[in-house]
Formats: structure tokens, sequence, C-alpha cells
């Protein structure tokens, strides 16, 4: 097999149907609601008419939370709230419906998929439709060495691509996108230095499980140490993946990619996934276009990430829990944006009368 090129994705990614667009705009100012009293609905529901190629709109029905799981060596050195090693535990919460997103998704009726692209922990621990994607045993420590192989890199970039054809071939009409990690904040904002060209302090948040000064001051300093082996290899997104990434971040990068090719909305939650939207936009540029950030979450990389796209977050409740959680609060406004164009009546229009 030979390598894995992500610039080929710049061939296969279209634009949403840009006459479809048109064509729903036109249908808008015909309803009987006036044109801009619905605000971001109304952008909404022409979105999804492009990307579904579809007027109107059709209502979303078959939507899924994927979450890939991966751990990060770089925890080890206290840069995270929660224990390294320990993101077994979120997994088994969300699989237990235990955890904010679980919650959601089980109010919502939205059925969820955890993926282990990357944890670190005996498989025994989780059921096998959970582990036996696994590529690897955890991460490197990003700040000394390189978090896998470039054959890691390319295997965890494919499952991605593997898990989107699976969603697509089910059914599956719109993802929430989430990630289930301990330290993945740090490789997550490293990737957004080095590719927006900023510096460590610039980028470095306080994570999900919010961290004190001094965690802050080591985020900061491993975040810098990892930039200075970003960006020898800034020219490759496979290398920058193996080099200052993580399997779940690799995975979730392919699955981005390979959802745009497949006509597939997604909606983006926090840092981690914005940072694989970003290598993803490097790889293909009209990508962005079939993507939506879900929230903001108050980390500044994050916020760095969704300018270079240019994605207006739909919402900012400063939920900052990860997990997928803010952008599955994010669903309901688009499931209401697409009721909304393709069920409000048009006008009316008054008949003119034949006598003076």
């Amino acid at each position: 097999m030979s390598r894995l090129n992500l610039d080929d994705f710049s061939d296969l990614i279209e634009r949403p149907d840009s006459g479809m667009r048109r064509d729903a705009e036109e249908r808008r100012e015909r309803l009987a609601v006036p044109p801009g009293a619905l605000g971001r609905l109304d952008e909404l529901g022409e979105w999804l008419s492009a990307a579904q190629a579809s007027v109107p709109v059709k209502a979303i029905e078959q939507p899924r939370v994927v979450l890939f799981a991966g751990d990060h060596g770089v925890a080890e050195l206290g840069v995270s709230g929660r224990e390294s090693g320990s993101a077994h535990e979120l997994v088994r919460a969300t699989l237990e419906g235990a955890s904010p997103v679980a919650v959601l998704a089980r109010r919502m009726g939205v059925p969820v998929r955890v993926v282990d692209a990357g944890l670190d922990c005996d498989p025994e621990l989780l059921p096998d439709e959970v582990v036996r994607h696994r590529v690897r045993r955890g991460s490197g420590r990003i700040d000394i060495e390189d978090a896998m192989t470039i054959e890691e890199t390319e295997a965890a970039v494919r499952l991605g691509m593997a898990i989107a054809d699976e969603e697509a071939d089910s059914g599956t009409d719109l993802v929430v996108l989430g990630d289930l990690s301990v330290g993945g904040t740090t490789p997550a904002s490293t990737l957004i230095a080095a590719l927006c060209g900023t510096d460590a302090s610039v980028v470095t948040g306080r994570g999900g499980a919010s961290i004190d000064d001094l965690a802050w001051m080591r985020k900061c300093a491993a975040i810098r140490d990892a930039l200075r082996r970003a960006r020898p290899v800034l020219g490759d997104q496979l290398e920058l993946l193996a080099a200052v990434g993580g399997a779940d971040l690799a995975a979730t990068t392919g699955f981005l990619l390979q959802s745009a090719v497949r006509r597939m909305p997604v909606v983006l939650d926090g840092v981690v996934s914005a940072a694989c939207a970003l290598v993803g936009q490097r790889a293909a540029f009209r990508a962005p276009d079939w993507w939506l950030a879900g929230q903001v979450t108050g980390e500044p990389a994050q916020t760095k990430a969704l300018d270079r796209m240019a994605l207006n977050p739909l919402l900012d409740h400063g939920v900052t829990v990860g997990e997928g959680t803010g952008a599955l609060l994010a669903l309901p406004l688009v499931q209401a944006s697409a009721a909304l164009a393709a069920e409000l009546p048009e006008r009316t229009e008054p008949v003119e009368s034949d006598t003076d």
C-alpha cells in the first residue's frame, strides 16, 4: 500500500452545492416569516440545503455522536486536571451513561459511538467494539519524542476514514464529533500554534478539567518544547501528526476529511476537534465548508483555529467539560433550522383587483 498523502483530499472534496444554496435563499425570501427574523437559523438552513443538495432541506433524522479516545504521554508532566492514563475512565462513564454527553444523548435519542484509537489501558477493561480499532497504547511525550511512528499515524488516519465511511454508509446524516482524552488539549494546542505561527503562551488554556497556575506553566513549557519539534515538519501533515499529535487526533483528522468527501456534515466540539479540523484544512481548503463549530469553550487555541477557518460557533455557554457535550447541545439548533426551513409556509400574495 502506498503512503497516504493528505494533500490528495484537496482533489476529492467539493464544496456544498452553491446552486442549491441560492435556491434555498430564494425560497427563504418567499416564506411568511420575514427574512432575517429567524437570525442565524436562516443561515443554518441554507447551509444544510447546500450540504444535502436538497430544497427544501431534509430533516436531520439520523444524527450520531462519534468520540475518538486516547491517552497522551505528555499528561505525565502534570499538564492535565486528570491522572495520566485515565482516559479509559471517561470512556467507561460514557458507556455506562454517566457522563454529560451520555446523559444528553440519551435525552435526545442520539446514539453514541466510542472509538479507542490510543487508550493506555488493558483492552479487557472495555468492550471489544470500542478497543478493537486501537492503533497503539497511548501516545509519546511530545515535548521530547514523537507521539507515534509515521506508520502508526497513517493507520490512525485510515481508521478515522473507515469510521466515516461506516457512518455515511449506515445513513448517518450529521455527526457530533468529540474526544475522550487525557492530555489531549496539549497536542491540540501545539498543532494550532504550529499551523497559525504563534507562541505557546498564546494558545495555552486550562483544559476541560481546569488546572491551576503551576500546571498551566508546565503545560505552556511542554507546548513550547513540542513546537520546536513541530516546526521542521510543518510541510507534511502526516509527519506533523506523528511528531506532536496522537492516535486519536490523527483518527479524528482522517474522519473529518473523509466525512467531507462523503458529504456528511460534522459539528465540532472543542479544541481537539478544532485542531484536527485545522490540519484537515491545511490538506484540503474546501473541507471546512462541511463543518460547523458547535460551541466556544474559552480555550484560546480553539478560538484561534476557528478564526483561521472562518467558523463561527453556534453557542457560547461556558461549557468546558469536552467529550462532545457542547457540540451536542448545538444539535437541536441545527435540527430546528432544518424544520423551520422545510415546514414554514410561503407567503400568500394578495390578489390584485380588476376594478379601479
